[in-house]
């Protein structure tokens, strides 16, 4: 669904990715762990084309994104959902989530109230907050509120950056369970973390991102069993 090759990057002209290569398939939860710093939000603007790469080559559903804008790429399925969550703060939680379904093109409105409900389903708090405008609502509200908001733009795959930042351990888990339904039911999600462990303990696949290149990676569970060999990439 989506791979990186041998991706090189830069701001400005400090280079911040260095040759970075790796997949997430379609159903498989993917963690990209690091140190502040190491390039991991670097990486997923990079996939989404927020950031044009200097090299090397990004592919999403066996197409060349080369020249594609951003918008462009989230309608077809590449949602990313960024640090700061970035919800509409003046809008309610029920026009946030209708802002994502609109991206959608030819839902009729009883698809729409469906998918709505589905989201209200998986986050009970946001049917009690559906009146209330998105920036009076909890970090962890308006972090449930985002990532319903890109579950209803339909994503094939998933980018989410730093998702727990700030956020209670109990709020955490919720997320991360919410994430690891969506890759059951065939999305591609890319996770970027801090959380190393945590996010080890529920992902299918694993990279450790150090001074912007790829220094390990493997099954998730073979790298949470070599815990001291992480955890020294990560500081």
């Amino acid at each position: 669904m989506i791979e990186v090759r041998d991706v090189s990057a830069s701001i400005g002209p400090i280079r911040i990715l260095s040759g970075v290569s790796l997949a997430a398939a379609r159903g498989r939860f993917v963690t990209v762990i690091g140190a502040n710093g190491a390039g991991k939000t670097t990486l997923l603007r990079t996939i989404s084309n927020l950031l044009t790469p200097s090299s090397g080559r990004v592919t999403f559903d066996g197409k060349d994104t080369r020249g594609i804008a951003p918008h462009r790429l989230a309608r077809t399925g590449l949602v990313h959902v960024p640090q700061g969550r970035q919800i509409v703060p003046a809008l309610s939680v029920e026009d946030n989530l209708m802002l994502g379904a609109s991206n959608i093109r030819g839902l009729a409105r009883g698809d729409i109230r469906e998918a709505i409900e589905r989201e209200y389903a998986r986050f009970p708090v946001l049917r009690a907050r559906a009146g209330i405008a998105g920036g009076n609502l909890s970090g962890g509200e308006q972090q449930m509120l985002a990532i319903s908001r890109a579950v209803l733009m339909k994503p094939k795959a998933l980018l989410l950056d730093e998702p727990s930042l700030g956020l209670a351990p109990q709020l955490v888990a919720l997320i991360l369970k919410a994430l690891r339904e969506m890759a059951d039911a065939g999305v591609a999600v890319i996770l970027v973390e801090q959380l190393a462990m945590m996010s080890l303990s529920i992902a299918d696949d694993a990279y450790v991102l150090r001074q912007g290149r790829i220094v390990l990676s493997g099954p998730a569970a073979d790298l949470r069993g070599n815990a001291s060999v992480v955890e020294s990439y990560l500081t």
